[in-house]
């Protein structure tokens, strides 16, 4: 891995959908053991930098780096995780299956032993074998977030993944995201909750029409200020 002190920086990254721009001229550096939070209003483009971040769009303009080196590498694709707004498991298979299919996918020794130590990591080893439409949307996302982790990322990406959460979801992913940060890891998450922000996150960064607004430490007042700015975006 290379040695750059930033898990991910972006220069000059920009995206274009036919006449509608949705990211401007984003410069971003993102160092590990921390959480980061973006924020702003529908249509701040928050999902695409995201995605531009987990190199699953290709940006107009730009360039994302991951650790220093550029995200073309496949190699490197294993230091990214990623956990969509929706969980996107394949229905057809059990939970269990899901992460053998995705350990496979990304090459790893015993898919079937990684899978059932997640099972357990995320509390969901009895639900194992049933399928995703048969389980509530915080079980789904528990065994989105296991899937996204099971190659051992240095990088988790989330997309609003408070969204649809009772209180007792809300709490244990909070509690993971915490823990995975003191591991080292990058958090990087979407969110529309101040409240979230100021309860969760070490850093934010605040979209407006597709620009970097705002890049600070995250504190209640930062938060409070933040929250009003994304909702008259």
């Amino acid at each position: 891995m290379n040695d750059s002190e930033f898990a991910i920086e972006t220069h000059g990254l920009s995206k274009e959908y036919a006449d509608r721009v949705v990211l401007r001229q984003i410069d971003l550096a993102l160092a590990g053991s921390q959480i980061v939070c973006l924020m702003g209003g529908n249509g701040a483009g928050k999902t695409t930098l995201l995605g531009c971040l987990a190199s699953l769009v290709r940006p107009t303009a730009g360039e994302v780096r991951w650790f220093g080196r550029p995200t073309a590498i496949p190699s490197a694709r294993r230091w990214i995780g990623m956990v969509a707004h929706e969980s996107r498991l394949y229905p057809q298979l059990t939970l269990r299956e899901n992460l053998v299919f995705s350990g496979r996918m990304y090459g790893i020794d015993q898919p079937l032993a990684a899978a059932n130590r997640w099972l357990a990591e995320v509390h969901m080893s009895e639900h194992a074998n049933r399928f995703p439409m048969h389980v509530s949307r915080g079980m789904r996302q528990r065994i989105a977030l296991a899937r996204g982790l099971l190659h051992e990322p240095r990088i988790l990406l989330l997309d609003e993944p408070f969204a649809g959460l009772d209180d007792a979801g809300t709490i244990w992913l909070t509690q993971r995201l915490r823990g995975l940060r003191d591991a080292g890891l990058l958090i990087c998450l979407t969110t529309h909750d101040a409240a979230k922000a100021t309860e969760l996150t070490d850093r934010t960064c605040v979209l407006r029409y597709g620009r970097l607004c705002q890049v600070s430490q995250c504190d209640e007042a930062d938060a409070m200020q933040q929250g009003r700015q994304a909702r008259v975006a």
